[in-house]
């Protein structure tokens, strides 16, 4: 069974960075893209941006590009989500998953396994 920690969410101002973490601890996900996913009260759970096993591709939504990083560390099984300039539309929870393919990708259907998900508010 994978399974996958989400940590790191808070209330933020409009303008400030964050970073999400998401640990792999029984590391059994290293042959696996990861996701990170969000949802806002009332609304669909929504793509953010995925990075295949072994971080050489990595894709985003485009309401993120070029705001959001996703990297991962495979030394300790952790994939991050930098997120710059917040706002306040990217309060959510957001989630960790782990696909069951290798490659990155944005079809949330192959997304298995997920986290129990982190609060992001960010306050206008």
């Amino acid at each position: 069974q994978v399974q996958v920690e989400e940590s790191g969410g808070r209330l933020v101002q409009a303008g400030d960075s964050l970073t999400l973490s998401c640990v792999n601890a029984r590391r059994t996900a290293s042959n696996n893209g990861v996701g990170w996913f969000r949802q806002a009260p009332g609304k669909e759970r929504d793509f953010v941006a995925s990075i295949s096993w072994n971080g050489g591709t990595t894709i985003y939504d485009e309401s993120v590009k070029g705001r959001f990083t996703i990297s991962r560390d495979r030394v300790s099984s952790t994939v991050y989500l930098k997120m710059n300039d917040l706002k306040p539309d990217d309060t959510a929870v957001y989630y960790c998953a782990v696909s069951r393919l290798a490659a990155a990708t944005r079809d949330k259907s192959v997304y298995r396994y997920w986290g129990q998900g982190t609060q992001v508010t960010v306050s206008s």
